[in-house]
Protein backbone atom coordinates (compact mmCIF):
# COMPACT_ATOMS: atom_id res chain seq x y z
CA UNK A 1 0.00 0.00 0.00
CA UNK A 2 1.44 3.33 -0.78
CA UNK A 3 0.78 6.38 1.22
CA UNK A 4 0.33 9.52 -0.36
CA UNK A 5 1.92 12.91 1.93
CA UNK A 6 1.25 16.42 0.54
CA UNK A 7 4.13 18.80 1.69
CA UNK A 8 3.47 22.05 1.92
CA UNK A 9 5.49 22.91 -0.82
CA UNK A 10 2.60 20.42 -3.34
CA UNK A 11 -0.05 21.97 -1.35
CA UNK A 12 0.81 25.68 -2.43
CA UNK A 13 1.20 24.64 -5.61
CA UNK A 14 -1.84 22.17 -6.19
CA UNK A 15 -4.42 24.65 -4.37
CA UNK A 16 -2.30 27.70 -7.35
CA UNK A 17 -2.97 24.68 -10.35
CA UNK A 18 -6.89 24.70 -9.03
CA UNK A 19 -7.51 28.39 -8.61
CA UNK A 20 -5.20 29.12 -12.32
CA UNK A 21 -7.72 27.35 -13.80
CA UNK A 22 -10.92 28.12 -12.21
CA UNK A 23 -10.34 31.56 -13.24
CA UNK A 24 -9.22 30.57 -16.64
CA UNK A 25 -12.27 28.84 -17.12
CA UNK A 26 -14.33 31.40 -15.48
CA UNK A 27 -12.44 34.11 -17.70
CA UNK A 28 -13.35 33.22 -21.14
CA UNK A 29 -13.15 37.05 -23.00
CA UNK A 30 -12.40 40.32 -21.39
CA UNK A 31 -15.49 41.40 -22.92
CA UNK A 32 -18.28 38.89 -21.69
CA UNK A 33 -21.00 41.07 -23.32
CA UNK A 34 -20.61 41.17 -27.27
CA UNK A 35 -21.50 45.06 -27.79
CA UNK A 36 -21.18 47.58 -30.79
CA UNK A 37 -20.96 51.31 -30.77
CA UNK A 38 -21.56 54.06 -33.19
CA UNK A 39 -17.20 54.56 -33.99
CA UNK A 40 -15.71 51.30 -35.54
CA UNK A 41 -12.39 51.66 -37.39
CA UNK A 42 -9.99 49.22 -37.80
CA UNK A 43 -6.96 48.18 -35.77
CA UNK A 44 -4.78 49.85 -38.17
CA UNK A 45 -6.90 53.23 -37.71
CA UNK A 46 -6.73 53.22 -33.92
CA UNK A 47 -3.17 52.84 -33.55
CA UNK A 48 -2.61 55.55 -35.98
CA UNK A 49 -4.95 57.74 -34.46
CA UNK A 50 -3.44 56.95 -30.42
CA UNK A 51 -0.28 56.23 -28.47
CA UNK A 52 1.18 53.34 -27.51
CA UNK A 53 -0.46 53.31 -24.46
CA UNK A 54 -3.35 54.85 -25.19
CA UNK A 55 -3.87 51.94 -27.77
CA UNK A 56 -2.91 49.12 -24.96
CA UNK A 57 -5.49 50.68 -22.40
CA UNK A 58 -8.64 51.82 -24.46
CA UNK A 59 -8.32 48.63 -27.22
CA UNK A 60 -6.73 46.45 -25.35
CA UNK A 61 -8.15 47.13 -21.72
CA UNK A 62 -4.74 47.59 -20.22
CA UNK A 63 -4.13 49.72 -17.43
CA UNK A 64 -1.98 52.33 -16.22
CA UNK A 65 0.23 52.25 -13.26
CA UNK A 66 -1.23 53.93 -10.52
CA UNK A 67 -0.17 57.48 -9.61
CA UNK A 68 1.22 58.23 -12.85
CA UNK A 69 -1.71 60.10 -14.97
CA UNK A 70 -1.38 63.79 -14.64
CA UNK A 71 -5.29 63.94 -14.25
CA UNK A 72 -5.35 63.10 -10.90
CA UNK A 73 -4.61 66.33 -9.41
CA UNK A 74 -6.65 67.74 -12.69
CA UNK A 75 -9.00 69.98 -10.92
CA UNK A 76 -10.31 72.73 -12.77
CA UNK A 77 -13.83 72.98 -13.58
CA UNK A 78 -14.17 71.69 -17.16
CA UNK A 79 -15.23 67.89 -18.96
CA UNK A 80 -12.97 65.03 -18.89
CA UNK A 81 -13.53 63.13 -22.41
CA UNK A 82 -12.79 59.89 -24.12
CA UNK A 83 -8.87 60.41 -25.32
CA UNK A 84 -10.23 57.97 -28.46
CA UNK A 85 -12.69 59.70 -30.04
CA UNK A 86 -13.46 62.88 -27.57
CA UNK A 87 -16.90 61.84 -26.30
CA UNK A 88 -17.17 63.76 -23.23
CA UNK A 89 -17.84 61.44 -20.05
CA UNK A 90 -16.93 62.84 -16.97
CA UNK A 91 -17.38 66.39 -15.17
CA UNK A 92 -15.04 68.17 -13.10
CA UNK A 93 -17.88 68.42 -10.75
CA UNK A 94 -18.43 65.24 -9.44
CA UNK A 95 -14.23 64.05 -9.32
CA UNK A 96 -12.49 63.47 -6.52
CA UNK A 97 -9.32 61.96 -4.85
CA UNK A 98 -9.84 58.34 -3.99
CA UNK A 99 -6.44 57.99 -3.05
CA UNK A 100 -5.89 54.93 -5.41
CA UNK A 101 -3.91 56.51 -7.58
CA UNK A 102 -6.48 56.67 -10.88
CA UNK A 103 -9.05 59.54 -11.35
CA UNK A 104 -11.92 58.70 -9.75
CA UNK A 105 -15.25 59.98 -9.93
CA UNK A 106 -18.37 59.29 -8.65
CA UNK A 107 -21.55 59.50 -12.01
CA UNK A 108 -20.59 59.59 -15.39
CA UNK A 109 -22.45 62.00 -17.99
CA UNK A 110 -25.89 61.06 -19.30
CA UNK A 111 -24.84 58.75 -22.64
CA UNK A 112 -20.86 59.41 -22.03
CA UNK A 113 -20.35 55.78 -20.99
CA UNK A 114 -21.40 51.80 -21.43
CA UNK A 115 -20.78 48.98 -19.24
CA UNK A 116 -19.80 45.16 -19.53
CA UNK A 117 -18.99 43.11 -17.45
CA UNK A 118 -15.18 41.68 -17.15
CA UNK A 119 -13.97 38.26 -15.85
CA UNK A 120 -10.60 38.55 -15.99
CA UNK A 121 -9.40 38.36 -12.42
CA UNK A 122 -11.77 35.48 -11.96
CA UNK A 123 -14.66 37.23 -10.63
CA UNK A 124 -16.91 39.67 -12.30
CA UNK A 125 -16.35 43.49 -12.27
CA UNK A 126 -18.10 46.18 -13.81
CA UNK A 127 -15.90 47.87 -16.50
CA UNK A 128 -16.42 51.08 -18.29
CA UNK A 129 -16.58 52.02 -21.80
CA UNK A 130 -16.97 55.10 -24.21
CA UNK A 131 -20.56 54.57 -25.60
CA UNK A 132 -19.54 55.65 -28.69
CA UNK A 133 -16.29 53.72 -29.77
CA UNK A 134 -16.20 51.39 -27.21
CA UNK A 135 -12.79 52.41 -26.04
CA UNK A 136 -12.01 50.11 -21.88
CA UNK A 137 -12.17 53.22 -19.81
CA UNK A 138 -11.50 51.13 -16.12
CA UNK A 139 -13.97 49.75 -13.55
CA UNK A 140 -17.09 51.20 -10.94
CA UNK A 141 -16.85 49.94 -7.75
CA UNK A 142 -19.19 50.18 -4.88
CA UNK A 143 -17.18 52.07 -2.13
CA UNK A 144 -17.41 55.32 -3.59
CA UNK A 145 -18.64 58.95 -1.95
CA UNK A 146 -22.30 59.62 -1.50
CA UNK A 147 -24.92 60.52 -3.39
CA UNK A 148 -23.99 56.88 -5.57
CA UNK A 149 -21.58 55.22 -3.11
CA UNK A 150 -20.29 54.75 -7.07
CA UNK A 151 -16.39 54.73 -7.52
CA UNK A 152 -15.59 55.32 -11.29
CA UNK A 153 -11.37 54.15 -11.48
CA UNK A 154 -10.71 55.99 -14.26
CA UNK A 155 -7.56 55.46 -16.79
CA UNK A 156 -6.11 58.83 -17.00
CA UNK A 157 -4.23 57.67 -20.42
CA UNK A 158 -7.96 57.04 -21.48
CA UNK A 159 -9.07 60.54 -21.10
CA UNK A 160 -8.22 64.10 -22.18
CA UNK A 161 -9.40 67.28 -20.12
CA UNK A 162 -10.90 70.24 -21.98
CA UNK A 163 -11.14 73.43 -19.47
CA UNK A 164 -14.38 74.80 -19.05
Amino acid sequence: MTKTVLDRRGLLGWIGASASFAALAACGSGRAEAKTFPLTLSDAEWRKRLTKTEYWVLRQEGTERPFTSPLNKEYREGTFVCAGCATPVYSSKVKYDSHTGWPSFWQALPGGVATSTDYKIGYPRTEVHCATCGGHLGHIFDDGPRPTGKRHCINGVALDFIPA
